[in-house]
């Protein structure tokens, strides 16, 4: 019993650590270059975009080390989009907040888009300096 109430407790601390991660990347300015390139703007970005975002994620080329997928968020968005399209017309407290989830994930997504850019600006200004 006591081995169970840990692996639930761990559990729900990891889902709430992952899920502030997630806001404080989604909290990051997004620049103009990537707003302009999913053809949307600042005011306007919604839980639609996330497929055009994320398919600008797949067309970045990634030239770091460190991996920035997005593979959990994609998962996190269409289980988050599910519950959203369930609760649409039966409860609007529970679809708005999908909808403000579903945000957060397309922020999240274009904040990614927006460092491998920058890194990779910063690459190729490094290799021009040499």
């Amino acid at each position: 019993m006591l081995l169970t109430i840990s692996i639930v407790a761990l559990a729900q601390f990891a889902a709430y650590y992952w899920r502030s991660i997630l806001a404080g990347v989604a909290a990051q300015p997004i620049s103009a270059e990537v707003l302009s390139a999913v053809s949307v703007d600042r005011a306007m970005l919604s839980g639609r975009d996330f497929q055009v975002v994320a398919k600008l994620h797949e067309l970045t080329p990634n030239l770091q080390k460190k991996s920035s997928s997005i593979g959990l968020v994609r998962a996190y968005f269409h289980l988050i989009h599910s519950i959203g399209q369930l609760a649409a017309g039966r409860m609007a407290g529970l679809a708005n907040w999908a909808e403000r989830e579903r945000v957060l994930c397309v922020r999240y997504a274009a904040v990614q888009v927006d460092r491998r850019l920058r890194s990779n600006l910063a690459l190729a200004a490094a290799i021009r300096s040499c």
